[in-house]
Parts: C-alpha cells; structure tokens; sequence
C-alpha cells in the first residue's frame, strides 16, 4: 500500500475515533487523553498514522488561534479603553485555550515518539520526526507573535509615560515597563495643567502592563515547552541509536551463530569421515594379517 493509501486510511479511521482525540475549542474543556488509551491505539500503523493525522490537525488549530491572537493583539493596540474590554477577555480565552493544546499537542508527540520495534519503525520515525518539526515551528511562530507585540507594548508605554514626563530616562521607562513608575504619576496628577490628558495615559500604562506581563508568563512556558521538545529529540534519538545498536547486534550474534553452524557441520564431517578411514585402515590390517596367516600356515 501507498503512503498516500495509508494516509487516507488513517484518515478514515480518524474520522471513526475522533472524538477520543478531540481537544478544547472556543466553547469546550479539554478532555486529556490516558496515556494507555494513546500506546494502544498508535501500536498498530493504522492507529499511529490515525494519530499523526490528529496531531497534525491540532497544530494547524494552534497556528490558527495564534493568527487569531496577533489579530487581537492589533486591535487592542489600536482601540481605545472603551473598545478593548471584550478583545482582552477573548484574548485571555484564546490565550488559555492555545496553552492547553500545546501542552496536550507535546504530550501526544511524546508518546508518538515511543517507538516499538518492528518492520515499520523506519516508517514511524519519519512520520514522528515531521510532526514535530512542525509542532516547534507553530512553537516558534507563536514566540515571535508574543515578542513583536511585546516590543510594540513597551513603545505605547514609553509614548503614554512620556506625555507626563517628556524627560523620562531610559531607566524610568524600563521600570515603567516592568510595573513600576506608580510615583511619576501620582506627581503628575497633582501638579499637572493637564489632568485628563495625563490620566488616560496612566490608565493605558497600567493596561499595558498586564499585557506586558501576560505576555511574560507566556514567553516562559513557550521557552520551557522548547526546551522540553528539545530534550525529547535527544531522548527520541537515544531510543532510535538504542534499537539501531541492538539491532545491529542481533544481525551479528545471528552471523557469528551461522558462522559457528557451520563450523560444527564442517567438523562433524571431518569426524565422521576420519571414522571411515580409520574403519578402512582397520579392515586393511586384518586382511593383511589375514593373508600373512594364510600363507604361513600353508607352506607348513
């Protein structure tokens, strides 16, 4: 069978037990899936393309949702308080919604990776490998959504600080940025001409310091779910060398045991036809012997 046959027959058996594998969406939980439930189903190559195909379904979802944060992320920072409220709340949703699905997404890769021995382990690697090439690139692109809007946060604060303290240092806005600067509005609410101005400034600024360290915490796990695929491409490779290295030490345990077959066939040969000359050697004797007492007691 093809590898396009395969594929489509995966697809129709996903499309059987899919719901065992579906994950959250806008409007439903997660259900996490037992790992004995996933070991069973990938250890046939019908069930392990099956889940390859989930799999890839799940990451094209959360490359969506993060295409779907960036285009919140430019609306908050194009709208003003009054308009933000409900983008904030579903990006918050969405937000929470693409960390479960990571997590899930690297858990089942993880157990797709447990590779078995058998005619299709070469198969399974390559199919694995892809997936999570891909999982790490959504991984990425998702790192750099959270930094540009990152980057575009920390401009609007230092724009709104500066509307209050024109001569903010470099300093003052960094401590601005990371939660800090309360003071330098207090005094410019108290002795500024320009009280409304500097309130809704003070205001975005503490807007876009939750955004700023939202933005934080996703940056960490995103950093340590890197990291954690990172150490399971060592681990996948180990196992890989590991089932290589036995295998290799099969073959030659079966050559030299071949080779030894052999050894023993050759020298149970040898022994049996060093048992017909001796056998020949015997009969030649007594027939010697025979012949010398033959004549001997004729001539007398």
């Amino acid at each position: 069978m093809s590898t396009r046959d395969r594929l489509a027959a995966a697809r129709a058996h996903r499309s059987q037990t899919a719901q065992s594998h579906e994950m959250s969406n806008m409007n439903m939980s997660s259900h996490p899936i037992r790992d004995d439930q996933v070991q069973q189903d990938i250890g046939t190559t019908p069930g392990f393309l099956s889940e390859v195909v989930s799999i890839q379904d799940g990451i094209e979802r959360m490359n969506a949702n993060v295409a779907q944060i960036s285009t919140l992320h430019a609306r908050i920072m194009n709208v003003m308080d009054q308009g933000q409220s409900h983008d904030v709340a579903q990006l918050d949703q969405l937000a929470t919604e693409t960390r479960i699905l990571s997590n899930e997404l690297k858990e089942r890769i993880k157990a797709l990776e447990r590779f078995p021995p058998g005619p299709d382990l070469q198969m399974r690697k390559n199919r694995a490998g892809l997936v999570r090439s891909k999982f790490i690139e959504a991984i990425q692109n998702y790192q750099r959504v959270e930094q540009e809007y990152r980057v575009k946060s920390r401009q609007r604060v230092e724009r709104q600080l500066k509307i209050v303290k024109p001569d903010a240092t470099p300093e003052e806005v960094a401590a601005v940025a990371e939660g800090g600067g309360q003071q330098i509005f207090a005094q410019a609410l108290t002795s500024s001409s320009r009280y409304g101005e500097s309130r809704m400034a003070f205001r975005e600024v503490q807007d876009r310091q939750q955004d700023l360290k939202k933005m934080e915490e996703t940056l960490a796990q995103l950093a340590q779910l890197f990291a954690d695929m990172g150490m399971l491409v060592e681990q996948q490779q180990e196992t890989i060398d590991i089932v290589e290295t036995t295998a290799r030490h099969v073959e030659a345990d079966t050559e030299k045991a071949g080779e030894h077959t052999w050894r023993a066939v050759l020298s149970a040969r040898s022994y049996r036809k060093g048992r017909w000359i001796c056998f020949g050697i015997f009969l030649l004797i007594i027939a010697v012997l025979a012949i010398v007492l033959g004549v001997v007691f004729g001539k007398k």
